[in-house]
């Protein structure tokens, strides 16, 4: 037997790519503008990790229940299409309206404004955002063309890493802006609206079939209970296969340790490279994010696509993060006072990890997709796709609770321009020391993952004999 094959014209590809760019933005200008949070409106530490955590799990919540769903939609545009469309308009609206914050309105207001605001856009990213990944992993059913796919869409989406962190230079230089808070206002209903066209794109250029004639759980009111049952007996399955489950860990690991210290880059050139002066610092905290995002998509996603066709994708996961733990040691030493430019030889090793992550785990999530199908009978891309960004959501809810509590730790306090002693010699060593941690981990969470190329084709070409005896079988039926 052998497992059919379906390439995506690049077309398509490209059309999922410019969903992923709004996918990634989204986070990225959210990473940077929550730093004016505390550096411009006085946000204390605790705020910052209750704004990072509560949202986020409410959306790892609302997530698998988006997932159930959109598995079970009966509609002639299809089970995603419209979900996408409609978690466009609502996360760009949000988003806008979340960042209007002002002074004036004191402490308390802002941080409750604030909060409500991001129940809504993380309510608007999970109508988007799960039935656009279930989209991606229905694209194709061929082990390598699911990469190529992956890549070409985080090669589109890194461009919003690369352009995110000019954001810095232009909020706090007052040619442009007479303060942050000031550049957030209005930064934030560019980000919005153009973030929101793009999120749009996949739902109107990528083609589904009608579902309106598919056996599917009904969703309304009255089946409501029985829904979220399902959605919890769906949970329950998806996590029993240890393939699946491995997915998860290892990325939340690797995910959560990263974004845990993501914002100390920040703080540590401009008070351990600059003394604690924002401006001497310049445009350095911006090339620490834009490079190392250039570094990803020009030399670690090619790098990559080409690992997993020589020598698999587990293999290429495993040798991509060590590279990384090599770029976390480097920049420990590389951060020099004086010499900011030193830093940058470090970043190439550094993107190995968030570069690698999604482009392969994506891949294999489709992959461990199809063992479910032929273990189930059922196809859950969107239940499967919420789980696995459940544990990445829950992941970075978890980084932001961290976050505060490293920089509680260390007794780091941004509002001074001299840091206590030991406070910036304890961000950097939970700055590198923490990420190699959890990258370890993840790799021994890895070794024994067992989908190779020729087991996800052995379970292909069974998916496809299969199909083909049930579509023979209601042929014969139907000529009965």
């Amino acid at each position: 037997m052998s497992a059919t094959k379906k390439q995506v014209p690049f077309g398509q590809k490209v059309a999922f790519g410019i969903g992923m760019l709004a996918n990634q933005m989204f986070p990225a200008v959210l990473g940077i503008f929550m730093v004016v949070l505390v550096q411009d409106l006085g946000f204390p530490g605790w705020m910052w990790g209750i704004l990072f955590f509560l949202p986020r799990i409410f959306d790892s919540i609302t997530d698998p229940i988006m997932g159930f769903i959109s598995d079970n939609t009966k509609s002639k545009w299809g089970r995603r299409r419209q979900y996408v469309f409609l978690g466009a308009i609502i996360m760009g609206i949000s988003f806008i309206i979340m960042w209007q914050l002002y002074r004036e309105n004191g402490l308390n207001y802002n941080f409750t404004y604030f909060l409500l605001w991001s129940f809504a856009f993380y309510l608007g990213l999970t109508i988007f955002s799960v039935p656009y990944v279930a989209m991606g992993y229905e694209m194709s059913t061929d082990f390598h063309e699911r990469t190529n796919i992956m890549a070409v869409a985080q090669w589109i989406g890194q461009w919003a890493w690369v352009i995110a962190p000019w954001f810095w230079v232009i909020m706090y230089d007052q040619d442009w802006f007479p303060s942050a808070d000031v550049a957030t206002r209005t930064l934030a209903i560019w980000v919005g609206i153009i973030c929101m066209l793009f999120a749009m794109v996949p739902a109107i250029f990528i083609k589904d079939e009608s579902t309106l004639n598919k056996d599917y759980e009904p969703l309304n009111l009255k089946n409501i209970g029985g829904s979220l049952k399902e959605i919890f007996d769906g949970f329950k399955e998806a996590f029993k296969s240890i393939p699946f489950r491995r997915l998860c860990l290892a990325t939340f690991l690797i995910f959560n340790s990263f974004n845990t210290i993501a914002s100390f880059s920040f703080f540590i050139i401009v008070y351990y490279l600059f003394s604690g002066d924002a401006g001497a610092a310049g445009i350095w905290p911006t090339l620490f994010g834009s490079v190392g995002a250039l570094a990803t998509t020009f030399i670690v996603i090619p790098i990559v696509a080409k690992m997993s066709k020589m020598m698999g994708k587990k293999r290429a996961f495993i040798i991509c993060q060590s590279i990384s733990i090599i770029g976390y040691l480097l920049l420990w030493f590389l951060f020099v006072p004086g010499k900011p430019y030193m830093f940058l030889i470090a970043l190439p090793f550094f993107s190995f990890g968030i570069g690698s992550l999604f482009t392969l785990m994506m891949s294999m999530t489709a992959d461990v997709i199809d063992l479910d199908e032929l273990n189930t009978g059922k196809r859950r891309e969107g239940i499967f796709g919420a789980i696995y960004w459940w544990m990445v959501k829950f992941g970075f809810a978890i980084a932001g609770l961290l976050t505060g509590a490293f920089m509680t730790v260390v007794g780091f306090d941004p509002s001074l321009a001299t840091q206590p002693e030991g406070a910036i010699t304890g961000l950097r060593l939970f700055y590198s020391g923490f990420p190699i941690l959890g990258t370890l981990v993840s790799i021994a969470v890895m070794w024994n993952y067992g989908v190779t190329e020729e087991k996800a084709n052995e379970i292909r070409a069974l998916l496809d004999a299969r199909n083909a005896k049930e579509s023979d079988q209601k042929g014969t039926t139907s000529l009965t």
